[in-house]
C-alpha cells in the first residue's frame, strides 16, 4: 500500500514537472517577443560584448527580432568590426534604430546602421561623419589614405549587401557627409522613419529580410511582447571607465595617491585608492588603445614629483615633472578620432591641480626638516 502511495506521488511529481519544463520551454522560446537592447556612448569592447549576448539570447530563445536602440558619437575600429560582423551573421533579424530624438550615428553608429538588416531612426536624428580621422594627424598620408580607402570599401559592402546605396554610404566615409533622418531616409541609406518605438515596431510588421543563411523571414510583430535586456552593473561600469576622460582622471588620481603614499609612508589609504585608481585606468588604457609612450611620461612625472618631495631641487624635477605631464597627456590618445581624445581643458585642469599638491607636499616637508634642525640646535 504504502509502495503504491509512494509510485503515484512519484508519477505526479514527474508530469507535474514535465508540464511546467513545456510551458518554460514555450515561454522560453517565444517567437512573439522582441528584444530590445540600447547602446548610449562610445562604442568600445564591452558594448561590443553587450550586442552579441542581446543577439545571442534573441537568437537562442527564438525571438522574432532584436532592436537595438542606438546613439553614438562614434568609437573603436576593432569594436566596430566586431558588432557589424555580429549582426551580418546573426540568426535573427536585427533592427538598429537610432533613437531617441537628439541622437546620432556617427563614425562608428554609421557602419552599424547600415550593417542591420532594418535600419531606422527617429525624427531629428542624424547619420555619417564616418571619415576614419583617428589615423589622420599621426600616420603619414600614405597611411592615412590606405585606411581611408578600406573604410570607403567596407561601407560599400556592407551598404551593397544590405541593398543600401553605396554612394552615399560612401560619401559618409569620404567626404564626412552627415545626413538628418529625412535625407539618410532619401538617399537610401535606411529603410524607415519611426517616431518611436511603438511606430518602428508597426512599420517592420510584415517585412521580409535575408539572414546570412539565405533563409527569408517574415517579421511579424502582431502579437509582440517586449523583452527589454539592458547592460548589466558590470557592463555599465566597464562601459564608464572605457572613456578617455574617465581613464585620464583615474590615471591623475593614482597619480596623487602614489605620490602621498611614497612621501609619506605608512598613510595605506592614499596607497590602496591610487592602486585602485591605477589597475582601473590600466584596464581603460588597454581598452582604449593608448600611446604607452603617453603612459610612460606620465609615470617619469610621477617619478620626479617623488624626487622632488625627498630632494627639495629648488623646484626643477617639478618643473620637468609637469612639462612631462602635459606631454604625455596630451599624447595619450592623439592617434584617436575627436570622441576618443582626453578633453583640453581637463588636462589643463589636472595639471594645475597635481603641481599645487606637489608644491604643497615639498613645501610641508621643507617646514618639517626646518622644524628639526631648529629642535637639534636648540
Amino acid at each position: 500500500m504504502f509502495k503504491s502511495r509512494l509510485r503515484f506521488c512519484l508519477i505526479l511529481f514527474l508530469t507535474v514537472l514535465s508540464v511546467v519544463s513545456f510551458i518554460s520551454g514555450a515561454a522560453g522560446a517565444d517567437s512573439s517577443r522582441i528584444e530590445i537592447l540600447s547602446v548610449d556612448g562610445t562604442i568600445v569592447p564591452v558594448i561590443a560584448s553587450y550586442i552579441d549576448r542581446g543577439i545571442s539570447r534573441a537568437e537562442s530563445e527564438g525571438a522574432v527580432a532584436c532592436i537595438i536602440e542606438l546613439n553614438t558619437p562614434g568609437g573603436l575600429l576593432n569594436s566596430t568590426e566586431d558588432i557589424v560582423q555580429r549582426i551580418l551573421n546573426a540568426r535573427v533579424p536585427v533592427i538598429v534604430y537610432v533613437s531617441p530624438r537628439g541622437s546620432w550615428a556617427a563614425s562608428a553608429g554609421t557602419f552599424i546602421t547600415i550593417s542591420a538588416h532594418v535600419a531606422a531612426m527617429a525624427p531629428g536624428t542624424s547619420i555619417g561623419a564616418a571619415h576614419p580621422v583617428s589615423v589622420g594627424e599621426e600616420m603619414p598620408e600614405e597611411v592615412s589614405k590606405k585606411v581611408t580607402e578600406y573604410s570607403s570599401a567596407w561601407i560599400r559592402s556592407i551598404a551593397e549587401t544590405r541593398g543600401r546605396n553605396a554612394e552615399q554610404a560612401e560619401l559618409a566615409v569620404s567626404e564626412s557627409k552627415s545626413f538628418t533622418a529625412s535625407e539618410a531616409l532619401e538617399a537610401g541609406l535606411i529603410d524607415l522613419r519611426a517616431d518611436d518605438l511603438e511606430s518602428l515596431i508597426s512599420q517592420i510588421n510584415g517585412r521580409k529580410v535575408t539572414l546570412a543563411s539565405g533563409e527569408e523571414v517574415v517579421i511579424d510583430t502582431t502579437d509582440y511582447t517586449q523583452s527589454v535586456n539592458g547592460m548589466n552593473a558590470i557592463e555599465r561600469f566597464l562601459h564608464v571607465i572605457s572613456d578617455p576622460n574617465i581613464a585620464y582622471i583615474l590615471l591623475s588620481l593614482a597619480t596623487i595617491g602614489l605620490i602621498t603614499e611614497i612621501s609619506n609612508p605608512g598613510l595605506i589609504f592614499p596607497g590602496v585608492v591610487g592602486g585602485i585608481c591605477l589597475f582601473l585606468a590600466f584596464y581603460s588604457l588597454g581598452v582604449l588603445n593608448a600611446y604607452w609612450a603617453g603612459v610612460l611620461l606620465i609615470f617619469l612625472a610621477i617619478g620626479l614629483f617623488v624626487a622632488e618631495v625627498f630632494t627639495q631641487a629648488f623646484g626643477i624635477l617639478t618643473a620637468g615633472g609637469i612639462a612631462s605631464l602635459v606631454i604625455g597627456s596630451l599624447i595619450l590618445f592623439s592617434n584617436s578620432s575627436p570622441e576618443m581624445q582626453v578633453n583640453r581643458g581637463l588636462i589643463a585642469g589636472v595639471t594645475i591641480l597635481i603641481a599645487a599638491f606637489v608644491v604643497f607636499i615639498v613645501s610641508a616637508a621643507v617646514r618639517g626638516q626646518r622644524r628639526r634642525v631648529a629642535t637639534g640646535a636648540e
